[in-house]
C-alpha cells in the first residue's frame, strides 16, 4: 500500500511539473486518491468527505487570514508610497556606487519581505530598485537576484510564514519564531555575500535598457506617489516589534501594522475609502496563496489518516537518515528537489511529506520545521516557477533560469546552515 501512495505522489509531481493541473488542484486530487487507496470511508470519522475535504480545507484558516492581512498591508504600503519612498531614499543615499545601492535595495527588500512575500514584495522593492541598480552598473541578473535575496532575508520574520509553519506542523508560534531567529543570520549573511560578489561581475550595463511601456508606466506612477512621511516608513517594523518584542499574537500584530500605515499616511476623511479599496485589492493578491493553503490542508488531512500513516511508516523509516551528519548530508544533497514545484517544496507535496515525517514519528516536529524552513529559503529565491522569481527576472530583462543559476549556490548554503542547526539541536 505504501508503494501505491508513493506512486500516486510521483504522479502528482508529474502533473505539477508538466502543468497539466495547477498545483492546488493536483494536491486536492492527490489527497482524495490517497484517502481512497488507504480505504477511508466516504463519510464519518477519518473519511474522505468529513475529514479530508471538510476539516482539511479549513485547517489553514489562520494562515489564510495572515496572508490576507499581509497582502492588505503590502497594498497599503504600495498605494501610500511607503515602499517606493524607502527604495528612493536608499538609492539617493547610494549615489552612483553600485554595491552601496544594491546593499541598500537589499535591505529595503528584506524589510518589505517581513510584511508580504511573493510577487507583491518583489514589485514593491523592484519597480524602482531594479532600474536604479542597473542604471549605476549592477548586472541585470544580479539586480533581480538582489531583490529576491533581500525578500528571502526578511522571510524568517514574515509573520504569515510563522503562522503557516505553526499550523502545518502543529507547533507553538514561539517554537517557530525560535528557529527562524536562528535561520536569519544565514539568510542575511549570504544575501550580503551575494551582493558583494555578484555586483563585481563583468558585463555591467550603465543604462536602464528595458523600454516596455508597462515598465515605464509603473516607474512613472511610483514617482508620482511622492514621499511618505518619515514616521510612516516605520510601518513594516510595527508588526515585528509587537510580535517579537511584546509577543503579541500574529494577526493582531499585523492588523496594528495596517492601522499604523493608514493613520500615518491618510487624511481622516479618506481613511474609509482607502481601507476598503486596499482590502479589496488585497483579496486579488492573496487569492492564489489562499487557494494553495486550502489544498495543502486537504493533503495534510489525507496523509495523516491512520491508514496512510500505517502504510507509509515502514518506507519512510527505511529511507530517513537518523544520524545527524547523515541527515545534513542527505537532505543538503536533496535540496534541488524543492525547485520546479518538486516533492520537497513545502508549498506543495513537501507539506504532505512533512506531515508523514511527523505523524509516523520519524522526526520530531521541530526537526521537520528546520528541514522545511531551510528548503523554503531556496524555493523563495531560486525556483524559476515561483511568481516573485519570474517577475523579478522578466522586469530585469533576463530569464528566471539565469537568476536561478546565480542565486542557487548562495541559498543552497543558507539551507545547509539551517540543516546544520536542525541536526545539532534536534537530533
Amino acid at each position: 500500500m505504501g508503494i501505491v501512495i508513493i506512486l500516486l505522489m510521483l504522479a502528482g509531481v508529474g502533473l505539477m511539473l508538466t502543468r497539466k493541473l495547477p498545483t492546488a488542484f493536483a494536491l486536492v486530487l492527490l489527497a482524495v486518491a490517497i484517502a481512497a487507496v488507504v480505504g477511508a470511508p466516504l463519510t464519518g470519522e477519518n473519511s474522505i468527505v468529513d475529514t479530508v475535504l471538510q476539516e482539511g480545507a479549513v485547517a489553514q484558516a489562520a494562515t489564510m487570514l495572515a496572508v490576507l492581512i499581509g497582502s492588505w498591508m503590502g497594498k497599503l504600503m504600495a498605494e501610500t508610497g511607503i515602499a517606493s519612498t524607502l527604495v528612493r531614499k536608499i538609492v539617493e543615499f547610494g549615489g552612483d556606487r553600485p554595491t552601496v545601492v544594491a546593499l541598500g535595495v537589499l535591505a529595503v527588500s528584506a524589510l518589505i519581505g517581513t510584511v508580504t512575500g511573493s510577487a507583491p514584495a518583489a514589485m514593491m522593492a523592484g519597480i524602482i530598485g531594479i532600474p536604479a541598480m542597473v542604471a549605476v552598473g549592477v548586472p541585470k541578473t544580479t539586480a533581480a537576484g538582489t531583490i529576491l535575496m533581500g525578500i528571502a532575508a526578511g522571510m524568517p520574520f514574515e509573520l504569515p510564514i510563522w503562522q503557516f509553519f505553526s499550523t502545518t506542523l502543529d507547533l507553538p508560534v514561539d517554537t517557530v519564531r525560535g528557529f527562524m531567529l536562528k535561520l536569519f543570520p544565514f539568510a542575511a549573511a549570504f544575501a550580503v555575500l551575494f551582493v558583494l560578489v555578484e555586483t563585481r561581475r563583468k558585463g555591467v550595463e550603465h543604462a536602464w535598457s528595458l523600454a516596455a511601456p508597462a515598465h515605464g508606466r509603473r516607474r512613472d506612477r511610483a514617482r508620482q506617489l511622492g514621499d511618505a512621511p518619515w514616521y510612516a516608513l516605520l510601518a513594516p517594523l510595527v508588526p515585528l516589534v509587537l510580535a517579537l518584542g511584546f509577543e503579541l499574537a500574529i494577526i493582531p500584530s499585523m492588523l496594528a501594522g495596517v492601522l499604523y500605515a493608514l493613520v500615518t499616511t491618510t487624511r481622516p476623511r479618506e481613511m474609509n475609502k482607502r481601507l476598503l479599496r486596499t482590502l479589496y485589492g488585497a483579496f486579488d493578491i492573496a487569492a492564489p496563496p489562499i487557494a494553495l493553503f486550502v489544498a495543502i490542508g486537504i493533503l495534510l488531512a489525507a496523509v495523516t489518516l491512520p491508514g496512510a500513516v500505517e502504510a507509509l511508516n515502514p518506507l519512510v523509516t527505511a529511507v530517513s537518515p537518523g544520524h545527524p551528519v547523515v541527515f545534513v548530508v542527505v537532505f543538503a544533497l536533496l535540496t534541488p528537489l524543492c525547485l520546479y514545484r518538486g516533492p520537497l517544496n513545502v508549498f506543495g507535496l513537501g507539506a504532505g511529506i512533512a506531515g508523514v515525517l511527523i505523524s509516523a514519528g520519524i522526526y520530531p516536529a521541530v526537526a521537520v520545521l528546520g528541514l522545511t524552513a531551510s528548503y523554503n529559503q531556496v524555493f523563495g529565491v531560486a525556483d524559476p516557477t515561483s511568481t516573485q522569481t519570474v517577475w523579478a527576472a522578466q522586469y530585469s530583462g533576463v530569464s528566471p533560469q539565469q537568476v536561478m543559476v546565480r542565486t542557487l549556490p548562495y541559498v543552497w548554503c543558507v539551507a545547509l546552515g539551517g540543516l546544520i542547526v536542525t541536526a545539532a539541536t534536534q537530533l
